[in-house]
C-alpha cells in the first residue's frame, strides 16, 4: 500500500499539484464522467455525495445501492503534445536526454501546462428509509493538480543549475523569486475522505418537489503542495505523508519540525467538510438542482515546511531528468534537499477546502432520455479547487432498456472545449460502464485530454431504479 498513492497519481500524469479542470468530485463517477461532469440533477444515492447531497430526498429510486471500487483519472495540458502527455503517463522511468529537457522547458512554459486529477471510491452505500429519506456513505481518495509556470520556473524545472536565469544571477544581480518566478503556480492536493450524506423530501405537492440535504465529511489530509508566485508576494508551503517518500535532510532533526515516517496512507493533516444542497422537481420533467460543496478546512501539521520570499536559489542540480514529475518536480518546488525555495520547518497550517458553487437544470423526458446543463463556480483559488468556472450540457439515452449512452459537450475549468462520451450497461439491479470525459482529446495531438473512468461492482436493489 505504501507504494499505492504514487502509482495512481503517475497513472494520470504529472506532477501532484491542484485543482484545475479536473478537479470535480465526479471523476470517479464513471455514468456522470460520460457527460463531461454534468451531474448536479443527475447524481443519485451514493453518487450525490460531493454533487447535491439533496438529490438522496427523491423518491421512486433504488432501496438500496452500492459499490466497490468506482475509479476515475484524467490528464490535460493546454501546451503539451499529446506524445509528450503519454510519456508523463507511461514512461515515468525513461530518462530524458538534453534536448528533450530543452523542449519540455519550452512546453511547460504556460499559465496551463497541465491540470490532472484521479478519484477512487473504494465503496459507496446508500439506503432509503421511511420517513427519514435517504442515507449514503463512502469512502473517497481524490487527488487534484494544476501546473502553470513562467519561462524562468520552466527552464529551472528542467534544466536545473544551468537555466538561463542564473546566468545574469552570476553577475551579481540575484533577483527574489518573486520577481523571477512571477506567474507561477504548483498546486497539489491529495484526501482521503470518509463521507456520510443525508437528503430528504421537504415539500411534496403533484406539481412541485423540493428536497434538501446536507453531507459532512472527516478529511484526512495525505499530501498538499500550494506555491503561488505574484511580483512582490509568495506563497509556497508543503506537507506531504512518507508515502511521496520525499528526503528532508537536515530538517528532520529540526525540533521544529513535526516529521512523520511509516508506510500507507498515513495522515500529515486532518479536518472536516460538509455539503449543502437542494432539489426541485417542476411537474414531470424538470429538475433544478443548487449545492454548495467542500464547505470546512484542513489543519495540516506533519512534515510542514513554509517558504517566504527570498533571493533565488541555485539548484545544485541539472533538473527533472525522467519522466516521473511528480516526485522530481515535488523535490524541487515543494521540499527536497535540492529544493528551489528554502524552507522552514512549520507546526501548523490551516487551509480551507475547495469550496464550490454548483447549479444545475435537468430535463427528463422519460425514463430513456434525461438532458441536463452545469455550472460549477469555484469560490476560492485554495489547492484543489478549479482554476475557472466549468459549464457543460449533458444527456442520457437509453436506445434500449439495458444500455445507456451519455455525452454532452463542456469547457472551462483549465479545459478547452470536451465531448465526453460514456457507456453503461444496466439491468433492474446491475450497473457496469466505461467512460471518457473528452473523445476528441485523446486523439488529438494538440491540447490532449487523456481521462477514463469506470465502474464494474454498482448494484441497485428494490424500488425502482432511476
Amino acid at each position: 500500500m505504501n507504494r499505492f498513492l504514487p502509482l495512481l497519481l503517475t497513472a494520470t500524469g504529472l506532477l501532484a499539484l491542484p485543482v484545475a479542470g479536473l478537479a470535480q468530485n465526479e471523476l470517479s463517477n464513471f455514468t456522470a464522467t460520460g457527460r463531461g461532469g454534468v451531474a448536479t440533477t443527475f447524481a443519485s444515492d451514493y453518487q450525490a455525495i460531493g454533487i447535491n447531497p439533496a438529490n438522496l430526498g427523491r423518491v421512486g429510486g433504488a432501496t438500496v445501492a452500492f459499490t466497490i471500487g468506482e475509479v476515475g483519472a484524467g490528464f490535460s495540458s493546454r501546451s503539451l503534445t499529446r506524445q509528450q502527455l503519454r510519456k508523463f503517463v507511461y514512461n515515468t522511468n525513461e530518462s530524458l536526454p538534453l534536448a528533450q529537457k530543452q523542449d519540455l522547458a519550452r512546453a511547460f512554459t504556460s499559465d496551463n501546462a497541465a491540470n490532472f486529477n484521479a478519484d477512487i471510491t473504494t465503496f459507496g452505500l446508500a439506503v432509503q428509509l421511511p420517513v427519514i429519506g435517504g442515507v449514503a456513505i463512502s469512502n473517497r481518495i481524490r487527488t487534484a493538480g494544476h501546473v502553470g509556470l513562467n519561462q524562468n520556473a520552466a527552464e529551472i524545472a528542467f534544466l536545473g543549475r544551468d537555466a538561463p536565469v542564473y546566468t545574469a544571477a552570476a553577475t551579481g544581480n540575484i533577483p527574489l523569486v518573486s520577481e523571477a518566478l512571477a506567474g507561477t503556480e504548483i498546486q497539489f492536493a491529495a484526501l482521503n475522505e470518509f463521507n456520510l450524506a443525508w437528503g430528504t423530501r421537504l415539500i411534496d405537492q403533484p406539481l412541485f418537489k423540493l428536497s434538501g440535504g446536507a453531507g459532512y465529511r472527516y478529511i484526512q489530509g495525505v499530501g498538499i503542495i500550494d506555491i503561488r508566485v505574484q511580483p512582490g508576494n509568495i506563497q509556497a508551503y508543503s506537507s506531504m505523508s512518507p508515502v511521496f517518500a520525499i528526503d528532508y535532510g537536515s530538517l528532520g532533526s529540526n525540533p521544529s519540525f513535526n516529521l512523520k515516517t511509516g508506510s500507507g496512507l498515513q495522515p500529515v493533516g486532518e479536518g472536516h467538510g460538509f455539503d449543502l444542497g437542494l432539489a426541485a422537481e417542476v411537474g414531470k420533467a424538470l429538475r433544478l438542482g443548487l449545492a454548495l460543496t467542500d464547505l470546512g478546512h484542513l489543519t495540516w501539521t506533519g512534515n510542514l515546511l513554509t517558504a517566504n520570499d527570498q533571493k533565488l536559489k541555485r539548484l545544485n542540480s541539472s533538473g527533472i531528468g525522467s519522466y516521473n514529475f511528480i516526485k522530481e518536480a515535488a523535490e524541487i518546488f515543494a521540499s527536497g534537499t535540492d529544493s528551489l525555495f528554502q524552507y522552514q520547518a512549520g507546526q501548523e497550517r490551516r487551509a480551507d477546502l475547495p469550496t464550490k458553487l454548483r447549479a444545475g437544470a435537468g430535463l427528463r423526458i422519460s425514463e430513456y432520455f434525461e438532458a441536463g446543463l452545469d455550472v460549477t463556480l469555484p469560490l476560492n483559488s485554495v489547492a484543489g479547487n478549479l482554476t475557472s468556472p466549468f459549464i457543460g450540457a449533458g444527456l442520457d439515452y437509453k436506445p434500449v432498456r439495458w444500455v445507456r449512452l451519455s455525452s454532452g459537450l463542456t469547457g472551462g475549468a483549465g479545459y478547452g472545449l470536451s465531448i465526453p462520451l460514456g457507456i453503461t450497461f444496466t439491468t433492474s439491479f446491475y450497473e457496469a460502464g466505461l467512460s471518457t470525459r473528452d473523445v476528441v482529446g485523446a486523439l488529438t495531438s494538440q491540447n490532449p485530454y487523456l481521462s477514463v473512468a469506470g465502474g464494474f461492482l454498482r448494484f441497485k436493489l428494490g424500488g425502482k431504479s432511476q
